[in-house]
């Protein structure tokens, strides 16, 4: 399932762009200020925000924030170092609020990384995961 909805929102991220009004402007603000946070503590080798901004479920999962840096380093190159970055419009399925965005590794290869985004009891935003797909081409 994960991996259809992956491809399904690869073939459908062009087609957006119309769908963005079903993401409250202030929601989809939120939502890229986690991610820019996350980014930027990733840049900064400050596992402990990074790993603030994840869910409960992820940090259970990793059970530590060393842990959960080291995985995003081995297996997530392009989101720990990017090159650029930029947002697409978030998109709703199925109550799910998921941001695309696109990102630029350091050979120059492109990527689409698909964050799940999960509203916290407080009202914030926290990533729930990131699911990476390449795209074709490169990008300089």
């Amino acid at each position: 399932m994960t991996r259809f909805l992956s491809a399904l929102l690869l073939a459908l991220t062009p087609l957006t762009a119309p769908a963005q009004d079903a993401v409250p402007p202030e929601d989809a603000r939120a939502v890229r200020e986690v991610i820019e946070a996350q980014l930027d503590a990733f840049r900064r080798d400050d596992a402990a925000r990074a790993f603030s901004l994840a869910t409960p479920g992820i940090r259970a999962t990793f059970g530590d924030a060393e842990t959960f840096m080291e995985m995003v380093r081995r297996s997530y190159a392009v989101v720990y170092r990017p090159k650029s970055v930029t947002f697409e419009p978030p998109v709703a399925i199925d109550g799910e609020l998921i941001q695309p965005v696109r990102l630029t590794d350091a050979d120059g290869r492109a990527w689409l990384a698909l964050y799940p985004m999960q509203r916290q009891p407080d009202g914030s935003w926290r990533t729930n995961g990131c699911q990476l797909a390449r795209l074709a081409g490169t990008q300089i």
